[in-house]
């Protein structure tokens, strides 16, 4: 009896641990339309460092924690390539896999992993050279006269079936090494798909598959613009290639990614090279950007084919102000969580970040944050010494302290932000009560309008480079970080009310707010004004007795 109450009671605990395992794996939440990650039950805030491409490898780790750890990001994304863990079929090897999360917990950065199957930016190209070398098993998209492109085909049958084996021995591995310290957040999967200069595959399966009629899962979704219901070219018209095409990449993604979810549940997104996202309404491909993509236009064809991805990522590589604030908004939906995994590190990001954290992004980060002597230029930054992560720092640094802390504001919905505009024009953020207005190029005493010294642009403004994110974390009370900005908290219109205290400060590692000096006087009555380096306050406000 004795020892059958023990074999009981060592049962229970055992299935309560996998229970509590379970539970605590990342995992992403959604209320209210907004979203959050949570890691170890609380909601985490990604200020993350992605290494170029060819860093995976141990000798290339170095670089990349120094970068990272000037950076001040909490995670690093690290590719894993497939042609890197099954250079010979069946044999997979995960050492760096191992190096690299080891290497993690000593550097006390959490990882997002990156893998590199079938598609890196489209091609084959960090597949395994028995698969690249033998593509009548692994087949490439035939194009309208038979002949083969440089991309592999959505419909090759071993193709998928062989990639879905490596991810899953990934995943098994993952899980080994990892379920109990959970190191690793998120997993991409496949990277920037889609095909440049073909719309879609001709082959034979591919084209019986394209006269089927849609899917009622694509028709629930991707509002039909011909017909309610036949073929993809009864139902989209013009649009009917590309969303074919992306409907069959994502199937694909999707069937791997499920199967990788069945071996260890972490959350997983696409990311994707982004079209235009101020042509409203969006034209039919035209060669000028990855048809099949999970671009912001085919993210319902993407939910409704691959319900295992979690999220659909915007790349971001255009620095223009309504470039960027146009993709926010086209990826951050309800049902689609804002996480932007790439951004360039030219210096004209970094005043972006303060739009994308105080949009409720679970988490940003640039691409190539590592010492290793290349860059992406012009895409990026022509730097690869320290100055490369310095526009980004300078905003990590005041969001590290409180990143649980803003995550959770932003989950309540309490988070707004900006980055100052090309057009240098004032900016509005209203909050229930209360309006921030923010104006650009002054200086820290004064008003424009007395002329003379006033009116002249401060030194050190020629370029866009300020910003704000600002937290209502009271009715009354507002978190203001921000640099090159000057901010009038006023009334809502038809209200009164009045500033009470403007405190300088920061939040310490307990999460207790440390006041360093309160502001006043010149500080206070021209507005909040920010200096170039970014700076933290807590902002009282007030409303007279009625």
């Amino acid at each position: 009896m004795r020892k059958l109450l023990l074999t009981l009671l060592t049962s229970t605990a055992t299935l309560f641990a996998a229970g509590a395992s379970a539970t605590d794996l990342p995992r992403l939440v959604e209320r209210d339309g907004r979203h959050a990650l949570l890691v170890d039950g609380k909601p985490f805030l990604i200020l993350g460092a992605q290494a170029h491409n060819s860093s995976n490898y141990p000798a290339g780790l170095k670089p990349v924690w120094d970068a990272a750890n000037d950076l001040k990001a909490n995670t690093v994304l690290m590719p894993v390539a497939w042609e890197q863990v099954e250079a010979v079929e069946g044999r997979f090897d995960f050492s760096f896999v191992d190096t690299l999360v080891k290497q993690a917990r000593q550097q006390k950065k959490k990882l997002v992993i990156l893998w590199f199957g079938t598609w890196k930016n489209t091609s084959a190209q960090y597949t395994p050279e028995w698969v690249k070398l033998n593509p009548k098993r692994f087949p490439a998209m035939l194009d309208k006269d038979g002949k083969p492109s440089y991309c592999l085909s959505p419909f090759g049958t071993e193709t998928l079936k062989a990639d879905k084996k490596a991810f899953v021995a990934f995943m098994t591995h993952l899980k080994k090494i990892d379920a109990t310290e959970r190191t690793v957040l998120m997993v991409q999967v496949e990277n920037e798909v889609g095909t440049y200069g073909l719309v879609r595959d001709y082959g034979a399966q591919a084209q019986a598959a394209f006269e089927q009629p849609v899917p009622a899962a694509v028709l629930a979704r991707q509002k039909p613009k011909a017909a309610a219901s036949g073929t993809w070219r009864e139902v989209y018209g013009d649009y009917a290639d590309e969303y074919f095409h992306a409907w069959a990449i994502a199937r694909y993604i999707g069937d791997i990614a499920q199967a990788g979810r069945a071996v260890y549940d972490l959350p997983m997104y696409v990311n994707n090279a982004l079209r235009n996202p101020l042509e409203q309404p969006p034209k039919p491909w035209n060669k000028d950007f990855a048809s099949g993509g999970p671009t912001w236009d085919v993210i319902d064809i993407y939910k409704a084919a691959a319900p295992a991805i979690d999220i659909v990522s915007p790349d971001i590589y255009a620095p223009e102000s309504d470039q960027v604030n146009a993709n926010l908004r086209l990826f951050g939906r309800p049902d689609n969580a804002l996480w932007i995994p790439e951004i360039g590190t030219k210096p004209a990001y970094g005043r972006m970040l303060y739009a994308m954290l105080g949009r409720g992004a679970i988490g940003v980060s640039p691409f190539g944050i590592d010492y290793f002597n290349y860059t992406n230029h012009p895409l990026g930054a022509t730097a690869t010494d320290k100055t490369l992560v310095e526009p980004f720092e300078r905003v990590y640094r005041m969001f590290a302290p409180i990143q649980r802390q803003w995550a959770q504001w932003a989950f309540d919905g309490k988070t707004q932000g900006v980055g100052e505009g090309d057009d240098r024009k004032p900016q509005q953020l209203d909050f229930p009560g209360w309006t921030a207005k923010l104006t650009y190029r002054l200086g820290r005493f004064g008003e424009a309008a007395w002329g003379g010294e006033f009116a002249k642009p401060t030194p050190g403004t020629e370029e866009p480079n300020g910003g704000a994110a600002i937290a209502q974390i009271a009715p009354d009370e507002f978190i203001i970080i921000g640099n090159r900005v000057r901010v009038r908290m006023e009334p809502a219109e038809g209200t009164k009310g009045m500033m009470l205290r403007a405190e300088q400060g920061r939040f310490d590692a307990q999460g207790r707010w440390v006041m360093e000096r309160v502001w006043n006087g010149d500080q206070v009555d021209y507005g909040l004004n920010l200096p170039a380096e970014p700076m933290m306050l807590k902002v009282k406000m007030g409303r007279p007795a009625q």
